[in-house]
Formats: C-alpha cells, sequence, structure tokens
C-alpha cells in the first residue's frame, strides 16, 4: 500500500480549512469540470467517469476532483462502484463506494478531509431520510461516547457534470490505526499467540459478499461467507443443516476481516468457537450468582452501549442486519462499530418511540432476519440491565440530552441552509412531501422534516427513561 499523496485536514463541521495538496500525481481537471457554486463552503465533490458506467461490481476507472469555494484541493484517480443493498433497488439516487488508484490503477492511500490515511471510501447519498442527517447524528453520538464509528463529511457532488445532490463522504469499516484499531491477522498466522485476533464479524445480508445485487441474493450463506450460530433466535438449538433455505430463526456470522478470501482454517475454526463458548455461556446463566460466566467472553460495556445507541433511535435493523463486532488479540469480543441507520429515529413504522427494538421478533415473527437470542437473554440479566441503567443515567445528562442532540442538529442544519446545499438537494431529488420507501411520516418542509425528528427524539428519551426505572 502506497503512503499518501495528497492530505486534506478539516477544523469543525461548518469551517472547513483545506491544506494545499501535491498535484504531481493527481488527474488534471477538466476546463469545463463542474466546481460547485461559488461561496459555498460545503466541498464539492466533481466525479469524471470518461465514459465509463458504473455498476455493482466490479469498481469502473474514475477520477474524482474536490473544490472548496470553486477552488480544487484535492485530484485523484479512483475506482468506484455502486453500494449498498436495499437503498441500491428502491432509489434512483444512488450511493457509491470509492478507491483510491494512482495512475497505473494501483490502490493508495491518502487523508481527506482529516480522517486519516485510507484508500476505501463511501460516497453515501442520503434520499428516503429527508434530514439528510440520521447517519452523521449517531456516528457522531457513538464516537463521543467512545464507540469508534465512521468518521463523516457532508459534501455536495456531481457526476459527469450533472448535479447529484448532498451526499456524505465517511469512512468505510475497515481495520486500520485510523478507524477500527485492531490487530492484523495475516492468512499465514495460526499460532496461538496471535490467533485470537483481530477479527471482524457481521451480522447481514449476504448481497454484499457474493456479487448478487439482486434479492434472491440477500440471502445464500454458504460456509466460504461465515458460519451459522448453534442456536435460533429464541435460544432454541437447531437440529437441521445450516446453508440451505434461510429460516428467519437463523442467525449467520459473515467474515469481514479477514475476510473470506482470506482467512484460513485455522482462523475461522477459532472465530467459530469464541463465539459458541460465549453463546452456551449465555444460554446457560441462570443469573443466580455474582459473577456472570459470558462476561469472559464479552466487552460488556460495549454490548450497552450498543444496546443504547441502536435503542435511542430505535433502528428496525438493530441486531439482526448491518451488524458489526470486533475481537481484537488476546481481548474479548465487542460490539461495533454501528453501521447504518437511515431508516432509524422514527423513518421506518418499525421505529417507535415506545416500543423496545430488541424485542422486534415479538411484532415481526415472519421476518427472514430476527434478533438473535443474545440481546433478550441479556436483558433478562439484572446486572446487565443495571449497567444499561447506570450508563444511561450519565449519558441521558450530557451527550444524549435533547438539548445537546438538539445542539447537533441545529448547527448541521444551519450548515446545510446556509449554503443552500438543502435548496439544490431537493431541486434535483423532489422528494419532500412524497411518501418513500420506509417513511412513516411525510414532511411538507425540510424544516418540518427536521422538527419531527427533534420531537420523535425528545419523545424517545423520555419513554426509555420511564422503561428504565425499575432497572
Amino acid at each position: 500500500m502506497r503512503k499518501f499523496l495528497h492530505t486534506l485536514s478539516v477544523v469543525g463541521i461548518a469551517m472547513l480549512s483545506l491544506h494545499s495538496c501535491s498535484k504531481d500525481d493527481g488527474p488534471t481537471a477538466p476546463v469545463d469540470i463542474d466546481k460547485g457554486p461559488g461561496g459555498s463552503t460545503v466541498p464539492y465533490i466533481s466525479i469524471n467517469t470518461n465514459g465509463n458506467n458504473v455498476v455493482d461490481e466490479p469498481k469502473v476507472p474514475a477520477e474524482m476532483f474536490i473544490f472548496q469555494n470553486q477552488q480544487e484541493i484535492f485530484s485523484s484517480g479512483i475506482g468506484i462502484e455502486f453500494r449498498g443493498s436495499t437503498s441500491q433497488r428502491l432509489f434512483p439516487k444512488k450511493s457509491y463506494g470509492i478507491e483510491l488508484w494512482d495512475q497505473n490503477g494501483a490502490d493508495y492511500s491518502a487523508d481527506i478531509f482529516g480522517m486519516g490515511t485510507e484508500e476505501d471510501w463511501i460516497l453515501y447519498g442520503p434520499y428516503s431520510d429527508k434530514t439528510l442527517l440520521r447517519n452523521v447524528l449517531i456516528y457522531e453520538i457513538s464516537n463521543e461516547i467512545g464507540q469508534y464509528a465512521p468518521k463523516t463529511q457532508i459534501v455536495e457532488m456531481s457526476m459527469n457534470g450533472n448535479y447529484t445532490g448532498v451526499f456524505i463522504f465517511m469512512e468505510k469499516i475497515k481495520r486500520d490505526g485510523d478507524r477500527l484499531d485492531i490487530e492484523k491477522l495475516e492468512p499465514t498466522m495460526t499460532a496461538s499467540s496471535v490467533i485470537s485476533g483481530g477479527y471482524i464479524l457481521k451480522i447481514d445480508k449476504t448481497s454484499g459478499d457474493n456479487n448478487n445485487s439482486d434479492w434472491a441474493g440477500d440471502s445464500q450463506y454458504t460456509s466460504s461467507l461465515g458460519f451459522r450460530s448453534k442456536y435460533g433466535a429464541y435460544g432454541n438449538e437447531l437440529t437441521y443443516a445450516a446453508y440451505g433455505d434461510k429460516r428467519g430463526e437463523e442467525t449467520y456470522f459473515l467474515y469481514e476481516e479477514p475476510d473470506h478470501d482470506d482467512i484460513n482454517s485455522a482462523q475461522k475454526s477459532y472465530i467459530q468457537q469464541y463465539i459458541s463458548d460465549f453463546e452456551e455461556a449465555l444460554i446457560n446463566e441462570d443469573f443466580s450468582g455474582s459473577t456472570r460466566a459470558y462476561a469472559e467472553y464479552i466487552d460488556v460495556q460495549s454490548f450497552v452501549d450498543f444496546f443504547i445507541l441502536n435503542e435511542i433511535s430505535a433502528n428496525p435493523d438493530a441486531y439482526r442486519l448491518s451488524t458489526f463486532m470486533h475481537k481484537d488479540r488476546d481481548q474479548k469480543l465487542k460490539m461495533g462499530p454501528i453501521w447504518d441507520f437511515n431508516i432509524a429515529f422514527g423513518n421506518d413504522g418499525r421505529s417507535a418511540t415506545n416500543t423496545w427494538i430488541y424485542q422486534y421478533n415479538q411484532s415481526n415473527p415472519g421476518d427472514l432476519w430476527l434478533v438473535h437470542f443474545w440481546w433478550t437473554k441479556l436483558l433478562q440479566d439484572p446486572q446487565f440491565r443495571h449497567q444499561v441503567k447506570l450508563r444511561w443515567d450519565g449519558l441521558k445528562a450530557n451527550v444524549l440530552s435533547s438539548a445537546s442532540i438538539n445542539n447537533k442538529i441545529d448547527e448541521w442544519v444551519t450548515y446545510l441552509e446556509s449554503n443552500q446545499a438543502t435548496t439544490r438537494n431537493f431541486d434535483r431529488w423532489d422528494v419532500i412531501g412524497e411518501t418513500l420507501p420506509f417513511n412513516s411520516f411525510v414532511g411538507n418542509s425540510y424544516q418540518e422534516e427536521v422538527d419531527y425528528v427533534k420531537g420523535w427524539i425528545a419523545d424517545r428519551i423520555s419513554w426509555m427513561d420511564s422503561q428504565m426505572t425499575s432497572w
């Protein structure tokens, strides 16, 4: 991997300070390239695919230019592809995965917006989330409470000279010193001194892992992609073979790091056994003593924080989709990083202010992806509930207070509105007042969408507070 060739730094969300960067290796911007509106402090990304059609996979070569106040501050060759599963199929505003490429098509790393040097980045295009801010908000909160989540920068974007709206330039979840900082597990590493980490697993659909982006590709689990829990969603032992037609009660863990192409059989055996040992300890726990056998396997604080983040947002995908966990060398299993909250904060009928998301199975028993038994079992534990209550009380007094959350939202809204970015976005995507897939609320203006989320969060905090009184 090459060292970075270009550098950007960012100070704050609204005031962007950009350092000069080397132009020796970056492509030259065409004279007529779209540099964005004059006077806007929102960074503007122009991508030129040179006639290549962007597809789901593989990445196609293109050029990326970043402007600030119409001044070029970064350029690079890139590989670009569509990303996302459900959103890619349903929404005309696409999201993209990009990789920085040099003149020879080799990947290299660069520090963009002060996020640290990496080659892989994401351009997320909020569409059904008409605030444009749900992911930005929850990732910011997660980082503030000490749980790493992808760093973000609000930008505007054009593709081949056509304006494509407000996007979120953000990190991809990866093992990296500037991202998820865990040890690298090489394919040759099998010794007992190193095989314990680092791993990243995820509970998710398979469409992003099996090169199949249609609906049929969502549940094509294989032993090369991951492994199945011994237990079903309700804690029942599964007696039928894995990897057939998926049943709702099944939970599969997908190999993310090392990925399914690199992980060796010894590493697979290790992480499968570790998860199995944790599940055995949890399923057999009667909570009668003062110690918990399951706590030997998991970082309980990370599970507590993961629970709070997913519950305060009432994320319908929580625990069952887009759910990451990681295990560093000689460390316990941790939940996170959190990922993909576009239908959270009341943007979906399943995202209500007055129900627990971990009890999703009760209201959606026919779903093909149910919440695994871990969470129901953990919430039966008085010790775990008490730790949740203590953490909740501490966070509610500051970072999770309505006032703190509203201040964040107001800051970003002012940033977008003062630069007229929302006007341009919704001129391009005329969705205000329209009911899109998942929308449970439809505002008649951008401000109504924002006010709805702020009111929803206040109601959610109040309800959670009332439910945890006895915890």
